[in-house]
């Protein structure tokens, strides 16, 4: 295939090729960035919890009795509900919890390294362990230790102890104590957050998720605190097929236990999760339905160029087939043209990405555009220009002689 012809006619018609590569330019700009964007996405949607999800249901509840803010009071029935809940068949475990991943409010705390560091190494989220937390949510425990039955102490009394209020130890997961004691064993080793009194860490767990705020990085920590103020988490464990069933028992239960009862949320953590990721979800399909339309509008393009082209070609088209051309070297003729065409839209196109990218991370603060979706754009901005071309091509090829010659 001789390219001086192409690159002749594309020459003599200079508006018309840059505009299509300036096309194909813009979408391989905005699709390359749009698959990123989509990735991280779905980095997020897929992001561990670190819990059991499909043996977990919450239900989050709360009682009228409550509205005294008595201590006492409150422990009284938070034990009646979980004494309720735990006798409902199928339920495997239950327990409270202050918070649960994805599950928007959140307690989130600074963690210092030193009683006289000014500034926060990090903000960790922190889970209150009223008895089995680790157990009852699946957390696994990978270094150290769980807690024992002497260090849990109570909130209430906790805060009345002013100056001398301490939290011993507590367990952290493995991102914040790879971020706080990089290259080394973190048990043992103390931070400060509540309080000016050092905290030792006594075990790591694989993985905790924050309840939101999941940019200020996957860092979490338990406390051994026992915290029954109104409108805890309660969380059940059973098996995941029976999820349903014990969530509606679960409610009638404690329906049953107080009339009074009043049930915020119930739901699985499937539930939870997609709800939490909803606007990802979304987003991540309007990327997609951006990038489809891009995709089609740059091939009707393509279409409509190689269609004028042709139409504007045939006597041309008609001389090179009376001078033996095959219908197979005009078919490559058109492709080897748009090929061309794509070939300097893409190159164009992959800095203008990168020029993307780079606002993006300005204004946005987004990460860097990983070089890999740069190809993954051309080859599918290459694809769509030959498919479109095809039948421009195909059409020009499927003209005789005679009547291309006579046509003109």
């Amino acid at each position: 295939m001789e390219f001086r012809p192409i690159l002749s006619t594309l020459m003599r018609h200079k508006i018309a090729a840059t505009l299509i590569v300036l096309e194909i330019a813009l979408s391989c700009a905005i699709i390359c960035n749009a698959l990123f964007l989509i990735g991280e996405r779905m980095d997020r949607m897929n992001m561990p919890s670190g819990i059991a999800e499909t043996e977990l249901v919450r239900i989050q509840a709360a009682s009228m009795r409550q509205l005294s803010g008595d201590d006492a009071l409150n422990t009284s029935i938070t034990r009646e509900y979980l004494d309720a809940l735990r006798k409902v068949p199928g339920v495997k475990s239950a327990g409270i919890a202050n918070q649960i991943p994805f599950g928007g409010s959140s307690n989130n705390s600074g963690v210092r390294l030193s009683d006289e560091q000014q500034h926060s190494t990090l903000n960790a989220t922190v889970y209150l362990d009223e008895g089995n937390l680790l157990e009852n949510m699946g957390l696994r425990l990978v270094s150290g230790r769980d807690f024992t039955a002497d260090e849990y102490q109570d909130m209430a009394v906790l805060e009345k102890s002013g100056d001398q209020a301490r939290i011993p130890g507590a367990i952290i997961n493995r991102s914040m104590a790879e971020k706080m004691f990089p290259g080394q064993n973190p048990l043992g080793k103390v931070f400060y957050s509540w309080g000016e009194s050092p905290t030792a860490v006594i075990g790591v767990i694989e993985d905790l998720a924050r309840p939101n705020s999941v940019g200020q990085g996957p860092y979490a920590m338990i406390f051994a605190l026992r915290e029954y103020g109104p409108g805890l988490h309660y969380i059940l464990r059973t098996e995941p097929g029976r999820r349903a069933e014990v969530l509606k028992a679960a409610v009638v239960a404690l329906k049953k236990t107080d009339p009074n009862t009043l049930v915020v949320n119930n739901d699985t953590f499937d539930e939870i999760r997609a709800g939490f990721f909803e606007q990802d979800r979304s987003m991540a399909w309007m990327l997609v339905v951006v990038i489809a339309a891009l995709m089609l509008v740059t091939a009707l393009g393509i279409v409509g160029l190689a269609s004028f082209w042709v139409q504007q070609r045939t006597k041309q088209i008609g001389v090179r087939r009376a001078l033996g051309a095959t219908r197979g070297q005009i078919l490559r003729y058109f492709q080897v043209e748009n090929f061309l065409l794509a070939s300097a839209g893409i190159v164009l196109g992959m800095l203008m990405a990168y020029g993307i990218n780079q606002l993006l991370m300005a204004k946005y603060e987004l990460p860097r555009l990983p070089l890999f979706y740069l190809p993954i754009g051309a080859v599918a901005l290459w694809l769509l220009g030959q498919v479109a071309v095809f039948w421009p091509a195909r059409k020009a090829a499927s003209v005789p002689p005679a009547i291309a010659t006579r046509s003109v």
